[in-house]
């Protein structure tokens, strides 16, 4: 998938709005369609996706990768709060030669997975851009996002290893070779808009979890954050009838 298709351009520009209102005010949100999601993350917004309740049953809070800023990153860790992650395209994981985790682990712990919500898990090494201190911070962890994303866009010009050093504070995921054909996790899920709306395939992902159950958010308080900022909800079935 390299592009939006003609009946994708078709849906976004006949998409409506509505208006919802909020603890924080009243807002124009729009409606939960695919094409809405690929505009906002052209526009460099968040979405919400909620990938299915017999699957991991998660909403992640997902960001192309070049839009990530210091203030993105705040909002991964305070108001999403699961694992900042980078999803990154098949072929662009081969570009830069990154594995799965699993697979250059030699440690029995690494073996025998048991997952439950699927065949495997999409982790691959943690990063840190070489010009980070420690990585961790708001400003470190930007950083190496929005390089990841760069270097996505043209896996040929960067030299992985001189840019980035293992281990970090960013985890990678190696999204499936026929994305949601092969695997339907957000790994793929954001790759797969990213890809539809002519993005570098580099989004950023984070489980979206409640203070007060100690559980994943629900889909209704994750379509009610939606609504109050104004972003994007969609169900991961949205995005599976799409593509």
């Amino acid at each position: 998938m390299n592009g939006p298709d003609a009946s994708t351009n078709h849906r976004s520009e006949q998409l409506s709005t509505s208006t919802t209102t909020g603890s924080t005010g009243t807002h124009t949100t729009a409606e939960p369609t695919v094409g809405n999601a690929i505009k906002a993350l052209a526009n460099g917004e968040p979405i919400l996706v909620h990938d299915a309740a017999d699957r991991e049953g998660e909403t992640d809070l997902i960001y192309h990768a070049d839009a990530v800023t210091p203030d993105a990153v705040s909002r991964l860790r305070n108001d999403a709060g699961g694992l900042i992650c980078v999803a990154l395209g098949d072929s662009v994981a081969d570009s830069f030669d990154l594995p799965f985790y699993t697979d250059v682990v030699d440690h029995p712990a690494a073996t025998d997975h048991d997952l439950g919500y699927d065949e495997r898990s999409s982790f691959s090494l943690t990063v840190n851009h070489r010009d980070t201190y420690t990585g961790i911070t708001d400003a470190d962890r930007s950083l190496t996002i929005r390089s990841l994303g760069h270097a996505a866009k043209n896996p040929g010009e960067t030299v992985f290893e001189e840019t980035f050093r293992v281990p970090g504070h960013v985890h990678l995921l190696r999204a499936a070779p026929d994305l949601l054909a092969q695997r339907e996790g957000h790994t793929e899920l954001g790759v797969a808009l990213a890809a539809a709306g002519d993005l570098s395939p580099a989004v950023v992902v984070c489980e979206m979890l409640d203070d007060t159950s100690g559980q994943a958010l629900t889909p209704e308080d994750a379509q009610s954050y939606a609504d109050r900022h104004g972003f994007v909800y969609l169900e991961g079935r949205d995005v599976l009838e799409t593509f």
